[in-house]
């Protein structure tokens, strides 16, 4: 199977963004339900936006980035998509400001603080600064109707750890939501954060079903799963 290119480009330098890697042959059920919405929470520059745009290239698509150089760097990457929007805020469980953790690698800054076992197994991400961001409960941003997206949405969570803030501030919007892709983990790589139970309880009680994941990230020798991009759909 062909890889990316992009990917080649980060494999060499020993890279790891912890974002969305397609994998075609689960990517075809998206487009196969025909989805009309995207949401893409934890946005960086666009990875999963461009990505998604080729498997789904007439719909409509949110983003969600709170980083001030990452929201500018996305909103370059996606000016000539005419039915792109994003917002630069961060999504959780209450509205406000608050300090998130920037790692010396944007895509694994976190609300939360990394871990040492993050900072082990990914030393180029350890280096880390502060940046007050804001913060919207998803069901509290009246720019999204829910009830008035087309349909069927997807939703994808990516956000370090704070996934579970983001569900349990989209209790109602989930509703209207058929297929979820959020990023989920085996082990602590940030302090107090959910793990892929955590988060399977959570969706499971709000009608979701585990459908399996698009990605994996194994520990070299041990083989252990770090981390997964799991899929989870409304039956």
């Amino acid at each position: 199977m062909a890889h990316h290119p992009l990917r080649k480009i980060f494999q060499k330098t020993g890279f790891d963004f912890h974002k969305y890697r397609p994998e075609s042959d689960r990517l075809g059920w998206p487009k196969a339900i025909g989805v009309k919405t995207v949401l893409d929470v934890g946005a960086n520059t666009g990875q999963f936006a461009k990505e998604i745009r080729e498997i789904l290239p007439d719909a409509q698509i949110y983003a969600f980035e709170p980083l001030a150089d990452c929201y500018a760097e996305l909103l370059e990457n996606m000016k000539s998509d005419h039915k792109f929007k994003a917002f630069n805020f961060a999504l959780g469980d209450t509205d406000g400001d608050v300090s998130m953790n920037r790692s010396s690698s944007s895509a694994s800054s976190s609300i939360l603080t990394m871990a040492d076992t993050h900072k082990k197994l990914f030393p180029h991400t350890s280096g880390s600064t502060k940046e007050t961001i804001k913060v919207r409960r998803l069901d509290n941003v009246k720019e999204l109707d829910p009830t008035k997206l087309a349909k069927p949405i997807l939703l994808k969570i990516d956000t370090q750890g704070f996934e579970d803030k983001v569900i349990r501030g989209a209790t109602s919007f989930l509703k209207q939501v058929k297929m979820m892709i959020v990023e989920t983990s085996f082990m602590n790589l940030y302090e107090h954060q959910p793990l892929f139970k955590d988060i399977y309880a959570l969706l499971t009680a709000q009608g979701f079903s585990y459908h399996g994941s698009l990605h994996q990230r194994l520990k070299p020798v041990t083989r252990e799963l770090i981390y997964e991009d799991s899929f989870f759909v409304r039956e």
